[in-house]
């Protein structure tokens, strides 16, 4: 199982060479990899269907908890089918859609690894590898949709979905080290032990807000629905693989995943219906309002992941039922929709359903497949779609007292929703055909039989709904439930409400669609409300954002040196100075200090006029030398209290720090004046507070009850683990070894820059 995710991973490193080994070929055979793993999981399912599960572990950071661990249950079969048989597909289809594109490997490689990613988030089994493979997601998409990097708006809009899909991942993490820390432990089995904890702690109300932020983003529900339609700026493929069965389904799989364990209360219910009901609605009748239709789809994508949050919150056997048969509705009905746009686009030039009719008359095979979709999407009988329509209505109309309000409102979604099907799989390919494309030609069979498949499985499924009910729905019933095996699906259940309630949504559907008349009027009329849009709400704030980020850098990234300094050591007085104000402990044992000597007074007293010329002489020189004579006298003291290897170090900076003023100072006009009175009186008294604090703050840690554990176990190891006898040398080249490593990798770079520096001034001088 590691290997099937690390296969997409190793795939995608692997490209380039293994484009080189076959003469830049290295495309042809990158299909065969989701199409071997879905081969290679497919075998699990007699396995699973019988109730069993898979589990894997391998160490990884053991003492923090994180390990790579893998279950394998109905709900990860599910979706592993579903990344690997449509990602299959999709991979067939890409060989001749991008076919001659210059970048047609990185694609390949792009796409193995979001694979990868996806794999392995739905077979985690710790919730931090969870998140890992959540952010990997994010990341293999941004390159994804953001593929055309030469066009502005492909860019922006990869950078909005990151985003967006990155402050949720932010948010994950967040709710998923609160959850372990509850918990005990990061591993999902073990924390569904710990439920009735969970549930009952104070902090329970943030963990789900916290998840909630994770999945919400991640499936576009409302108000964060907007990076997926400006998300259609990627490539078909893109569009087809993110958005009708993987990426956007994440924040579905992290909900169904987290019921058994955080749901079934008011809070998680009431929170994923109000969410689920205002996307599905919000997004259905948008849908119906577009012309492009990439846009027909992403909005009606939407509305799915709203219909599942929706499912996913009532929480009830029927609710959980129905989720399990429509997550597979919608990736297959959806999926074959975009690859029939992709296809549309690719050999006519447009997407704009105003412009496009009569297709059928030169790609039947394509017009067949999505009309097919189109019927499964509206949920006409017997299709699969007919199935989960019926699991939605038994849903909510079993639901209590809003089982009415539910109820009309999921049926006002599938209105819209078989409207938007129609003008997306049947429009196109409907009435007479423009003069423009009567020679427009079907494409390769890799482009049209993948969606030919996606399309005949909708219908075979609803068919015979028997060869995936306790093979797959079941298990996958039965992870999210964390009960036993809901009633059977079955494709008649006699005349009753619930085929009413069927009938009167395919007959309002299928008349507005008549009746509607798609323009750019339409869309239009949506934007005379942006200024109420999310969309627009966010950008305003990221704009506002952006403006205070910029006054803020003006003012503390200002270019002045000298300002840097006045703001840290202002920072720190008042940081130490509220510390002393909280109280100070100075009670020094004055029978522990040693006596002071003839040599440390003269020291002292050189040090102190030092200082004195330093602040007061008029030259510039003299001061320096003063700081020079300051720093050598700290030398001095450290020698007196045997720490010769202190000393040496301070010697050397002072002296290098004295030979660079003097070199920048004779730079500098001798008879200007670069700062006021008013300047130095400030600098002065900000240099008497910040020495007088630290002075204060060393002598409270003198008074503290010094503690020589750390001082021990050095002395003792040195010698015995690192064969060295000088301590302080044993800590720096071994116990920190990495530390001194890293400051002397700091100070070869420093080095370098003042060498360019200068070359460049020798430069600067010999051309002058």
């Amino acid at each position: 199982m590691i290997l099937a995710i690390l296969s997409g991973f190793i795939v995608a490193a692997m490209i380039p060479l293994l484009s080189k080994l076959v003469k830049g070929k290295g495309s042809i055979v990158m299909p065969f990899l989701p199409l071997l793993l879905f081969v290679y999981f497919l075998r699990y399912l007699p396995q699973i269907s019988e109730g069993e599960v898979v589990s894997l572990i391998y160490q990884w950071v053991p003492s923090t908890g994180i390990n790579l661990a893998f279950h394998l249950d109905g709900l990860a079969l599910l979706f592993v089918l579903m990344i690997t048989g449509i990602g299959a597909l999709v991979f067939f289809y890409t060989f001749s859609y991008l076919k001659g594109h210059v970048y047609l490997d990185r694609f390949y490689g792009y796409l193995s690894m979001f694979m990868a990613s996806m794999l392995g988030l739905v077979l985690s089994d710790n919730i931090i590898t969870l998140f890992i493979f959540w952010e990997l997601t994010s990341i293999s998409s941004f390159f994804l949709i953001g593929f055309n990097n030469e066009d502005p708006k492909s860019r922006k809009s990869a950078l909005l979905a990151l985003s967006i899909t990155g402050m949720g991942g932010l948010s994950l993490l967040a709710g998923m080290i609160v959850l372990g820390t509850i918990g005990g432990s990061f591993s999902f089995q073990e924390l569904l032990s710990q439920r009735s904890l969970i549930i009952g702690h104070s902090s329970y109300g943030w963990i789900i807000g916290l998840l909630f932020l994770g999945a919400f983003t991640k499936s576009a529900q409302f108000p964060f629905h907007f990076w997926l339609p400006g998300a259609m700026k990627a490539p078909t493929p893109v569009s087809t693989y993110l958005h009708s069965a993987t990426m956007v389904k994440a924040g579905i799989y992290l909900l169904a995943r987290f019921t058994p364990l955080l749901g079934s209360t008011p809070w998680w219910n009431t929170t994923l219906i109000i969410v689920g009901a205002v996307t599905m609605v919000y997004a259905a009748v948008h849908s119906v309002l577009r012309i492009d239709m990439k846009g027909i789809l992403a909005y009606s994508t939407i509305a799915a992941l709203g219909i599942l949050v929706f499912l996913i919150g009532l929480g009830t056997e029927e609710a959980l039922l129905a989720a399990s048969v429509f997550i597979l509705v919608h990736a297959l009905y959806k999926a074959t929709l975009f690859l029939v746009t992709g296809i549309v686009d690719h050999e006519t030039g447009t997407r704009d359903v105003t412009a496009l009719g009569g297709l059928r008359k030169v790609m039947m095979p394509v017009a067949i497949a999505a009309g097919l979709a189109a019927l499964a999407n509206a949920g006409a009988p017997p299709f699969l779609g007919f199935i989960g329509k019926d699991l939605i209505y038994e849903a909510t109309l079993h639901w209590g007292d809003w089982a009415y309000l539910l109820t009309a409102a999921a049926i006002l979604t599938n209105i819209f929703l078989l409207c938007a099907g129609l003008l997306a799989g049947y429009k196109p390919f409907a009435g007479a055909l423009p003069t423009q494309f009567e020679k427009t030609h079907l494409p390769h069979p890799t482009m049209w039989v993948p969606p030919l498949i996606l399309a005949g499985l909708g219908l075979i499924f609803g068919l015979f709904p028997g060869l995936i009910d306790q093979s797959l729905v079941q298990p996958v019933f039965r992870s999210i439930s964390g009960s036993g095996s809901g009633h059977p699906i079955q494709l008649w259940h006699g005349f009753n409400l619930i085929l009413g309630l069927s009938v009167l949504t395919l007959s309002l559907g299928t008349l507005f669609y008549w009746l509607l008349k798609p323009s750019e009027g339409l869309v239009g009329t949506t934007l005379k409300f942006e200024w109420l849009s999310p969309q627009f709400i966010a950008t305003l704030l990221g704009r506002l954002f952006t403006k205070f980020a910029g006054l803020w850098t003006g003012f503390f990234q200002n270019g002045y040196l000298r300002n840097y300094v006045i703001t840290i050591l202002g920072f720190l007085t008042i940081l130490l100075g509220l510390r002393l104000y909280q109280g100070v402990s100075l009670v020094i044992d004055a029978s522990k200090l040693t006596e002071l000597t003839i040599y440390e007074v003269i020291v002292v007293v050189i040090m102190f006029v030092s200082i004195i010329f330093t602040v007061f002489s008029k030259s510039r020189l003299v001061a320096v030398a003063s700081l020079g004579v300051i720093g050598y006298s700290i030398c001095l003291i450290f020698l007196f209290y045997s720490a010769p290897d202190l000393a040496m170090t301070q010697f050397s900076i002072d002296t290098l720090t004295v030979i660079l003023f003097v070199l920048v100072i004779y730079n500098l006009p001798k008879y200007n004046t670069f700062s006021s009175k008013s300047i130095r009186l400030r600098d002065g008294v900000l240099s008497l507070f910040f020495g007088t604090l630290i002075a204060v703050l060393t002598l409270e840690v003198l008074s503290e009850p010094l503690n020589r554990e750390t001082s021990i176990f050095y002395a003792e190891s040195s010698y015995l683990l690192a064969k060295g006898k000088n301590v302080v040398n044993v800590i720096l080249v071994d116990f920190r070894g990495f530390d001194t490593m890293v400051e002397i990798t700091v100070l070869v770079i420093a080095a370098i820059g003042v060498f360019s520096l200068l070359k460049l001034r020798l430069k600067g001088i010999e051309k002058e």
